[in-house]
């Protein structure tokens, strides 16, 4: 096999098209960028998944709010990507905190080796990296349910985007910032993606304030287990390529990756239902399930390429157990966080982090063949203090500069960051969507003759049964 493909300066955009088969300098190493392709489709799938997942634990009259935000998001973060993001994040010329404006508007991104890796061409990169912004910032409007105005945080997304999460993906990812240098070991966002984005979505939660509450039974309770379901399943396959792709080629690291991908997801989910059946005294929770698959996953998401199977195993349980375990956090912290964003992916990726320090091996990051990174398990305990420092900045930073947009959004004249009670009392589908319901249409219909009474949590109509009928023959 022909050497890798080496980035030459002098032709940044990998060659003339014409003139060259920009093709030819991977021969031999297609199945990398073929692999890491197929990562970036399945990835894609987690972003309405998690559109899926949050419109399931939110009550019906607003569900159809988050289905349509996992659209927007999508839309508004490929345009942030292409006209700065990336370059912003990725750029060869980076400093330590953040990139500079080389690769504006894509300019040289096309045929050239990636900067993360050289047998990706640097579109592939940037395609890989984009739907990672995405999934971030889609994480982050989960604090905003119910109340927040839908423009304000499309608004906020892009801006999000460009000062919160493109300068810590540059600190952690990019070969010249500070946090790749130390080095914290970060196999696929612990940081970037998760601790930055539950720090956000409190701060959403903390600026917009609670939801009003009127007594409504339904409040805080999710109004379709289904689509948690749904959503959690389509996150579980997605986060294959979001974890197994983050080796940036198709080696045997990236297979272990993967597996402990789905070892972490699966000792997440016993940890949660373990919990909760204590809990509830004997009792399972399907929502308590999905959220213990969810926490696993963000558990190992710093840790896949670094630790061995068994160790996945343990972090995902532990990372599940004390997510689950802070069932109250929010009433500690007297926040409204009811998509538990911050405990799920803040509290969840502190933890995931923090035991990559511990458990890293350097047997295991060496599977690509190329990479050395002992952790406290092998002797080096400096590395768990070097975690440490990469959980106290990007959390600090991302709470503080999040806060700070927010409330710059919020005071802007007619910029109506958080929605009229009105709206939140009716529901934001209500308010702000055309006549479309999530959900069968027949809820709103009345029998003839029969007075329907109005349900608080969806505002459909319920028309009561027949005293002379059971359940069994109505």
């Amino acid at each position: 096999m022909a050497e890798p493909p080496a980035f030459n300066a002098s032709i940044p955009n990998g060659g003339n098209s014409l003139e060259v088969d920009v093709n030819a300098q991977y021969a031999g190493y297609e199945f990398n960028y073929s692999y890491i392709v197929f990562c970036g489709f399945i990835v894609w799938l987690i972003i309405p998944g998690i559109g899926l997942l949050y419109g399931g634990l939110a009550r019906r009259k607003s569900a159809l709010a988050l289905l349509f935000q996992s659209l927007m998001v999508v839309a508004v973060t490929t345009f942030q990507w292409m006209f700065w993001g990336y370059s912003l994040a990725f750029s060869r010329d980076a400093g330590p905190f953040i990139g500079s404006l080389t690769n504006f508007g894509m300019k040289h991104v096309l045929a050239a080796p990636s900067p993360g890796s050289n047998v990706l061409p640097e579109i592939v990169y940037c395609l890989y990296q984009l739907l990672f912004c995405a999934c971030t910032v889609m994480i982050v409007v989960g604090g905003a349910f119910e109340r927040g105005n839908i423009i304000p945080s499309l608004i906020f997304s892009f801006f999000w985007a460009t000062i919160v999460y493109c300068p810590i993906a540059c600190w952690t990812w990019n070969s010249n910032g500070w946090l790749y240098k130390l080095p914290s070991l970060d196999f696929a966002g612990g940081g970037p993606v998760h601790i930055s984005s539950g720090w956000a979505a409190l701060a959403y939660a903390f600026v917009l304030g609670k939801r009003k509450h009127h007594g409504e039974h339904t409040h805080g309770k999710p109004h379709n287990t289904t689509l948690v379901f749904l959503g959690t399943v389509l996150i579980w396959f997605g986060w294959f390529g979001f974890n197994g792709g983050s080796a940036l080629n198709a080696s045997i690291r990236a297979m272990l990756a993967a597996f402990n991908t789905n070892t972490a997801a699966c000792t997440g989910v016993i940890g949660w239902v373990l919990v909760d059946y204590i809990r509830n005294r004997g009792k399972f929770s399907v929502v308590g399930a999905c959220e213990g698959a969810i926490a696993g996953l963000v558990g190992i998401t710093p840790a896949a390429g670094y630790v061995s199977v068994w160790l996945a195993a343990v972090i995902g349980f532990i990372t599940a157990v004390i997510c689950a375990s802070l069932q109250n956090i929010n009433d500690w912290m007297h926040i409204d966080d009811g998509m538990e964003v911050f405990k799920l992916h803040g509290i969840g990726g502190i933890c995931g982090a923090f035991m990559t320090g511990i458990f890293a091996t350097s047997s295991i990051s060496a599977l690509d063949g190329v990479s050395v990174y002992p952790g406290g398990i092998d002797g080096n305990g400096k590395q768990v203090y070097l975690q440490l420092a990469e959980i106290a900045a990007i959390s600090g930073y991302s709470f503080t500069v999040s806060c700070i947009l927010l409330y710059i959004l919020k005071f802007i004249p007619g910029m109506n960051l958080r929605v009229e009670e009105e709206a939140e009392m009716i529901g934001l589908d209500k308010a702000q969507f055309v006549d479309e319901q999530i959900g069968d249409w027949s809820m709103f219909d009345t029998v003839p003759g029969v007075m329907g009474k109005n349900n608080e949590s969806s505002g459909a109509m319920v028309t009561p049964m027949p005293k002379h009928e059971s359940p069994e023959t109505a």
